[in-house]
């Protein structure tokens, strides 16, 4: 077993970076799908 430095220890990159964009990613997309539909299909206040 090898045991990693206090250096490679903050070398280490996680994916939560990749996760968070990936998230990011699809929020805008649905909000885009939703504004195209509220000028294709605009509903009256009830």
């Amino acid at each position: 077993m090898y045991a990693l430095t206090k250096k490679e220890l903050y070398e280490i990159k996680g994916g939560s970076i990749s996760i968070g964009t990936g998230l990011l990613i699809i929020a805008g997309i649905i909000f885009i799908i939703g504004v195209i539909d509220g000028y294709v299909r605009p509903l009256s206040c009830r």
